[in-house]
């Protein structure tokens, strides 16, 4: 198969992504809003502290260019960006691209059904590849922690076909890959749009205008049983929908057993110690001297909430199964966006 990439999008996971392919041997174009900043290269830290160099094929922000003789396409997009992408892109796709997102959580599939049709091969990652941070954009970015394992849905492609693909992306990435039954075992997952939406309520379901923080939180090191409770529940409830779907039993992990946790104390000591998650903040923003308020504009908050909740709320609703705490979180990010 045709093995040169195209990144689309310039987040921290498009850096590192693109960064560790092209250090790898691959051809990888980017396509991007603003090449101008970019360089002919990408230097990617590793937890390990070595540092890899990238050499990037192509920058651009022509579509037609970036998807020449593209094999590969994988969006780096935040979910709200990822419709209009595709509308964008589909003219210049031959139909033997496979056209994928990082995070399929984020309604990928979705949209590219609809917007691509049965006939373009696609793919998406269950759970983001790498933990990243940009650290000068165009520039340097730092992974931050790998998966040891990856799971990925491909679609309108023969089962051959499948496992020729997995087979490529766990050689091209280096962690092993699983094929997923269908694209609803990698839309839905326990990872981002619970995790973040419940950590996010635990936070701010009791702020109100004039209330202000004395720091901007840590995210994950400061989690709190809290978060816990409510993020178990979630993920029962989430596991109520999924007895309802056409999936395999047993492609998800309940987040207690995925982290090893007996209750939601152990939760938080486990999640509030990974080493991959420290130093990352909150959704905040300063509005005078150790004053912090939540930033509602944030990805968190824009695209968690409208693109990857909203994913299992509305299924959960055309499935007739009672949800009422993902209810709960849903209703006040909504809320929150649409006063932002």
């Amino acid at each position: 198969m045709n093995k040169r990439f195209c990144i689309c999008g310039g987040g921290s996971l498009g850096h590192v992504t693109a960064g560790y392919l092209a250090a790898k041997g691959y051809e990888v174009n980017i396509l991007t809003r603003r090449p101008e900043q970019w360089g002919d290269s990408l230097e990617i830290t590793t937890p390990e502290g070595d540092v890899l160099d990238g050499k990037l094929t192509l920058v651009t922000c022509d579509a037609e260019a970036a998807l020449k003789d593209v094999g590969v396409m994988l969006m780096c997009l935040p979910g709200y960006a990822i419709e209009s992408e595709l509308i964008k892109i589909k003219p210049f796709l031959s139909q033997e691209t496979y056209v994928g997102c990082v995070f399929a959580s984020s309604g990928f599939f979705f949209h590219a059904q609809k917007i691509l049709g049965n006939a373009q091969p696609q793919w998406g990652f269950q759970r983001v590849p790498f933990i990243s941070r940009t650290s000068e954009y165009g520039h340097k970015a730092k992974l931050l922690g790998y998966r040891d394992t990856f799971h990925i849905a491909v679609e309108n492609v023969s089962a051959e076909e499948k496992e020729t693909f997995r087979a490529f992306i766990e050689e091209a990435l280096g962690s092993k890959t699983i094929l997923l039954s269908n694209y609803l075992e990698a839309t839905i997952t326990n990872s981002n749009p619970i995790l973040h939406t419940g950590r996010l309520y635990s936070m701010f379901h009791d702020w109100h205008e004039g209330k202000a923080y004395d720091h901007n939180f840590l995210f994950y090191e400061e989690w709190t049983d809290e978060a816990s409770e409510l993020l178990v529940k979630m993920d029962e409830e989430l596991f109520d929908l999924i007895d309802k779907l056409p999936v395999t039993p047993g492609f998800l992990m309940p987040l207690l057993e995925y982290y090893e946790s007996k209750d939601a104390s152990a939760l938080t000591r486990k999640i509030s110690s990974i080493a991959g998650f420290k130093g990352i903040t909150s959704p905040m923003k300063e509005i005078a001297s150790a004053q912090w308020i939540p930033d509602f504009k944030s990805r968190y908050f824009t695209e968690d909430f409208p693109c990857s909740l909203h994913c299992i709320w509305k299924l959960a609703h055309d499935n007739g199964v009672s949800v009422p705490t993902i209810d709960m979180v849903y209703e006040w990010g909504m809320s929150k966006i649409s006063k932002a």
